[in-house]
């Protein structure tokens, strides 16, 4: 007897978000990617259609990391270089590359202007052709002053500025509209954020598909589980044809797996039971990035 295999019908699509822009287009990227298209849940394409392949993104500072040292043999020769950094980044197969522009917190001794990290990003345009997601420190009042300066360097390649949160997303969404760029926007682990949020930027007159959101990612301990029903939730939302869950994802999942105990804590601390730290850790970030 043949087996039916029951099929969802969905009448929603996750908004299609293009990041960077060729010289045909304004630009100086030898490629653009396209992100989000997909009509049903991963994994299941028998029910939909998923046009475009998820993208890897390589993290890359404008300053010296703070990372496990297992990280040295390979970025060690290029981690004080940002652009050197993100051309190793690209030619390792990076399809994107994701700037965190850490030498502009406030609290560091020698904190970058904007014009220095609008220099930084003019670099790395000028030495590779990757696509270019941009992260400010991290504190409001300096987010705004850099990602101004990066959204005026960066005109016309339509990169990603972020985060924009709640509480500071209009200074970092009228960069955006003004460079032509695209917004990230980030909410705490919170469905109804999301939306929210969403709903705001798009009222400032930012159009849905320059919107990626950042629905945050939290390691083991806190609820890895709840990241992800967050993230499921929203998907939902959008297959079911709500507009403002309806937008493209992108999860920081390297930066959560290497700040956990399990993935730094030396074997002669964590015990023989948990294995060597190298590969441990690396077990640990694809397991978080496989879900």
């Amino acid at each position: 007897m043949p087996v039916q295999i029951l099929k969802e019908k969905f009448t929603g699509t996750v908004q299609e978000v293009v990041l960077g822009a060729t010289k045909e287009e304004g630009g100086t990227r030898a490629y653009t990617v396209k992100l989000g298209g997909s009509s049903t849940l991963p994994f299941l394409q028998y029910e939909g259609s998923i046009p475009n392949r998820p993208v890897i993104a390589f993290e890359v500072w404008d300053v010296k990391p703070d990372w496990n040292p297992c990280f040295e043999p390979y970025y060690g020769d290029v981690w004080n270089d940002p652009a050197a950094w993100a051309k190793k980044a690209e030619e390792l197969g990076a399809d994107v590359i994701y700037l965190k522009l850490k030498g502009a917190d406030p609290e560091l001794e020698n904190s970058k202007t904007p014009e220095d990290c609008a220099k930084v990003v003019k670099a790395i345009l000028e030495n590779t052709g990757a696509p270019l997601m941009v992260e400010g420190p991290g504190h409001p009042e300096k987010d705004n002053e850099v990602l101004q300066a990066v959204g005026e360097a960066a005109a016309g390649e339509n990169i990603a500025l972020g985060a924009a949160e709640k509480d500071n997303y209009r200074s970092i969404a009228a960069a955006a509209m003004m460079g032509k760029h695209c917004v990230i926007a980030r909410s705490p682990v919170d469905i109804n954020i999301l939306k929210q949020l969403n709903i705001m930027i798009t009222e400032m007159g930012i159009a849905p598909d320059k919107i990626i959101c950042d629905p945050m990612s939290s390691g083991l301990g806190y609820g890895i589980e709840y990241s992800y029903s967050i993230m499921e939730r929203s998907r939902w939302g959008a297959l079911i044809g709500d507009k403002m869950m309806a937008l493209p994802v992108v999860c920081l999942a390297g930066s959560e797996a290497w700040r956990a105990k399990e993935a730094n804590a030396p074997l002669e601390e964590a015990g023989p039971g948990w294995g060597e730290q190298k590969p441990r850790g690396i077990m640990w970030f694809i397991w978080l990035l496989t879900g």
